[in-house]
């Protein structure tokens, strides 16, 4: 299960510094799949 702060980095490296999905997959070292989800669920 993700922790509140690895969800708050995922959201902010897509949509405020801009990163790819793919570039922030391998930053925090997530599936693709979980960082899809992040983004397209509202929750924080």
């Amino acid at each position: 299960m993700l922790v509140v702060e690895t969800i708050a980095k995922i959201r902010r490296a897509h949509f405020v510094e801009g990163k790819s999905i793919k570039q922030t997959c391998r930053e925090l070292r997530v599936s693709r799949n979980t960082v899809r989800k992040i983004i397209r669920s509202g929750a924080t």
